[in-house]
């Protein structure tokens, strides 16, 4: 069982074995794709399913979509398997998570279309996505608020969507909401000549005592 929160740039875990084998490399099944990973090496979470298909049953006909913090590839999978996405950038800096993203896509046979980039999500986006993505999507709460003009770097020159996640602290859950629209809001009206709504938001889950990860849609237009 997991013993620690979520630490280091990698979001790994720490681990205690209680019984049985000593291993940390599983097959985990969501919506009919398949994925492999490794508790000990990589960034999982089981209890964001509902959330990664909530994405991909968005993802329109011929999208272009960046995946600034892919982990072993769940989101970027999803929405290879259950849209018609035409290419799907799917970034992050853990290598082991890249090792089992690569191999994720070549057994749920969606290697044509889902492109893994082992990197800094800020520098891929500067060098190499740049005005590329009708959307991207931001599932790394730590940093997504850090993060934020390179994801709006990432979009086509005419915008697109932003699917943004953050941790907040709260008496009840839809206040979390509230504070987080806030302070996304207050960073975007800072931008020159962008123009921006916030159709859809939701408490994905509770994370702790009065701590809560938030989704925000944001959709934004220049």
């Amino acid at each position: 069982h997991q013993t620690s929160p979520v630490y280091n740039q990698f979001r790994l875990r720490k681990l205690e074995w209680v019984a049985g084998e000593r291993k940390t490399e599983t097959i985990y099944k969501e919506y009919g794709c398949i994925f492999k990973v490794n508790l000990e090496k990589a960034y999982f979470s089981p209890r964001l399913s509902y959330e990664r298909m909530r994405i991909a049953k968005q993802v329109q006909h011929n999208e272009v979509v960046v995946n600034m913090f892919a982990g072993v590839g769940c989101y970027s999978i999803l929405i290879a398997k259950h849209s018609n996405a035409s290419k799907i950038y799917s970034i992050d800096i853990n290598p082991d998570a890249v090792h089992y993203m690569l191999e994720n896509t070549l057994i749920n046979k969606v290697h044509n279309r889902v492109v893994v980039i082992k990197g800094d999500a800020t520098k891929v986006v500067k060098h190499k996505l740049k005005n590329t993505a009708h959307r991207v999507l931001m599932p790394l709460p730590e940093m997504a608020y850090e993060y934020l003009h390179y994801a709006l770097l990432a979009l086509k020159p005419a915008g697109g969507w932003i699917h943004y996640y953050d941790f907040e602290y709260s008496k009840k859950s839809s206040n979390s909401i509230e504070k987080v629209k806030v302070k996304v809001s207050e960073k975007l009206r800072r931008v020159v000549n962008l123009d921006f709504e916030i159709p859809s938001s939701r408490v994905v889950r509770g994370v702790g005592p009065n701590w809560y990860q938030v989704a925000l849609d944001i959709v934004v237009r220049r």
